[in-house]
């Protein structure tokens, strides 16, 4: 296993610990901050998702400037991210932070999109990911950093900084999902 395919697992590894931060009643206090209070716990877990995000872009840019690209790393990295993204969303519904219609929308878009590239690759193409879908990753990973951690620093000015990136990740995910279905509707006209 390379490099960035060990970075990828380390991703998938930390998965499960911010679901245990997030999901057991740990009590080890909070901050106030502005008009919020922002338990440790959410902290702990945002800092856990930040480097989750992190590794995200390293993993990629390590395999695209080493030439370590392999078939193991493309199915592990979207599986990483979609897992990432889907137990942080799910978890922040649980919280009452996230509204629910948002999450569902989000994550069926991802389902939506994997089934396509399944058929793909059951006829032999790769579909990449496009500039859309970074900037719908990119946008999402931001929301939810910003709502785990109840929208701080922008808590301070009272402007709701966190929800306004869940909805434009929201734009994003359904235009990206739109844009590379439209792209790639070749892969589902001519399968068999």
């Amino acid at each position: 296993m390379n490099v960035p395919n060990k970075i990828t697992l380390s991703r998938i590894l930390l998965i499960p610990i911010f679901i245990i931060i997030l999901s057991i009643s740990l009590d080890w206090g909070a901050w106030s901050i502005g008009k919020e209070t922002l338990p440790l716990t959410h902290f702990i877990a945002a800092l856990i998702f930040i480097i989750a995000a992190v590794t995200d872009w390293l993993d990629g840019h390590y395999a695209r400037k080493y030439e370590l690209i392999t078939n193991l790393g493309k199915f592990l990295d979207p599986l990483a991210d979609k897992l990432l993204v889907s137990a942080a969303l799910i978890l922040l519904i649980e919280m009452g932070i996230a509204p629910a219609w948002v999450v569902i929308i989000i994550i069926a878009r991802e389902l939506a999109v994997t089934g396509l590239r399944l058929v793909a690759a059951g006829a032999g193409i790769v579909l990449a990911a496009g500039n859309m879908g970074k900037l719908k990753t990119a946008t999402q990973m931001i929301a939810i950093t910003l709502l785990l951690l109840h929208n701080f620093p922008f808590s301070y000015l009272g402007f709701p900084v966190d929800l306004i990136m869940l909805y434009a990740a929201l734009f994003f995910t359904v235009v990206s999902g739109v844009d590379y279905f439209y792209k790639n509707w070749h892969v589902m006209r001519d399968s068999k």
